[in-house]
């Protein structure tokens, strides 16, 4: 402790490894629980728990990685606390450090167990191991694991699984409307809009939390991919909008895109073309206000680049998707693909043509499926039957090429 203080975190962290060696050469089965000093137990949990900490304040991760495994595989007879704040501090280094830790050595393996491949398998199982602590009583309950836990499932696509998590914390520890929000976007995340758009009902009940503008946008934003809940959402995205005091400049924005998306789906499933007029003018002015604030949202500026063209102003669509491209540094295929679309529509085939090939070259081989169907149309409009086979024909390649590769996917899977 002494050495640390005086800067020298190297010449400490060798002194604890030391006495961690030394006690492990004597106890070489692990420390019993009986018939050891206190003094020595706490040294030894004292050392345990500071030695990672030393090599990462020198610079030495790789050793604060051993350290930190060394800390939780071998038998120091450390008390659930001790234990708990490794194992945290282990988890939050292997998410956050940006060092990449290589797998556990084989002799700390035991036959049939799961061995994490990479740091972030590494962190998400030190973290259930915490949350299942507290579920047997054995720990106090630290909100901030929870939130790790968020981050690193979220990262790996498993919100299915953080769900499962949350379903599983004792109602109490956070507001039910709070719950019900987090658990809303797990599902959605997951691809169950129906089970989350359930969940932020019951949220936004007038007896529960009914102004709630996270909750509204995100109820606006699962009813905006849908053309029959299009009229909820645009309801939704209305409510979180109607409190000037209560929303910023970005919040106001995104509702407002919100809206505009609703109103277009809404407009297409209209039972008459004067409705579905008013519908569509109302998309756009809702698009244009959020543009106002917000001038450099690529998606944003998309989706009105869409609007445009679903209305025939073709000279507004084309300078959207231009926009786009520009924003995004051309890296994004949706782009390419509706300025060639732009194009086309505007018959300079030519040019769609030439933007089509351009974007056949930036993309790779299996997301190339939309840019080939715009080609072979382009084909087909000039009366080049024979370029237009070939580009289907290569089309038909890609998708019998994918089709198999899921084939495979799914048959292992099984």
């Amino acid at each position: 402790m002494s050495l640390q203080k005086l800067g020298k975190a190297i010449e400490a962290a060798q002194q604890c490894k030391s006495v961690l060696d030394a006690v492990e050469s004597i106890f070489q089965r692990g420390i019993p629980d009986v018939m050891v000093e206190q003094k020595l137990q706490e040294t030894v949990s004292k050392s345990v728990e500071l030695l990672p900490e030393l090599w990462k304040q020198a610079g030495a991760y790789q050793e604060a990685l051993a350290s930190y495994r060394r800390a939780l595989l071998s038998q120091w007879n450390l008390d659930d606390e001790c234990c708990t704040r490794i194992q945290k501090r282990f988890s939050v280094f292997l998410l956050y450090g940006g060092v990449e830790a290589s797998p556990p050595s084989l002799a700390s393996q035991t036959e049939g167990s799961f061995v994490p491949k990479n740091n972030l398998e590494e962190a998400i199982l030190l973290l259930m191991i915490l949350l299942k602590k507290w579920y047997l009583g054995k720990t106090h309950w630290d909100p901030s694991v929870m939130e790790h836990l968020t981050f690193a499932l979220s990262l790996c696509g498993q919100t299915s699984v953080l769900a499962k998590h949350f379903e599983e914390v004792l109602p109490g520890i956070y507001p039910r409307t709070e719950r019900w929000y987090s658990l809303a976007l797990c599902y959605s995340a997951a691809s169950d809009d129906e089970a989350a758009l359930n969940l932020l009902k019951k949220s936004l009940n007038k007896n529960e939390s009914p102004n709630d503008i996270n909750a509204l946008l995100l109820a606006a934003k699962i009813c905006s991919s849908d053309y029959y809940l299009a009229s909820e959402g645009v309801e939704y995205a209305k409510r979180a909008i109607g409190d000037d005091e209560l929303l910023d400049g970005h919040l106001r924005s995104v509702g407002l895109h919100l809206l505009g998306s609703c109103l277009a789906n809404e407009s297409k499933i209209a039972s008459s073309d004067h409705q579905r007029s008013l519908l569509q003018a109302e998309a756009l002015k809702s698009l244009g206000e959020a543009f106002s604030l917000d001038r450099h949202n690529p998606d944003l500026i998309f989706d009105m680049g869409v609007e445009y063209a679903e209305q025939r102003n073709m000279q507004a669509a084309l300078k959207c998707a231009k926009q786009f491209i520009d924003t995004t540094g051309g890296s994004v295929s949706k782009g390419w693909r509706l300025l060639s679309l732009v194009l086309s529509a505007q018959q300079r085939y030519s040019e769609a043509e030439v933007v089509t090939d351009a974007a056949l070259e930036e993309t790779t081989k299996w997301e190339q499926g939309p840019l080939l169907r715009i080609r072979a149309k382009l084909k087909a409009a000039q009366s080049l039957p024979m370029e237009a086979v070939e580009a289907y024909r290569a089309l038909l390649a890609l998708v019998q090429a994918q089709r198999k590769a899921y084939g495979s996917l799914k048959n292992g899977k099984g």
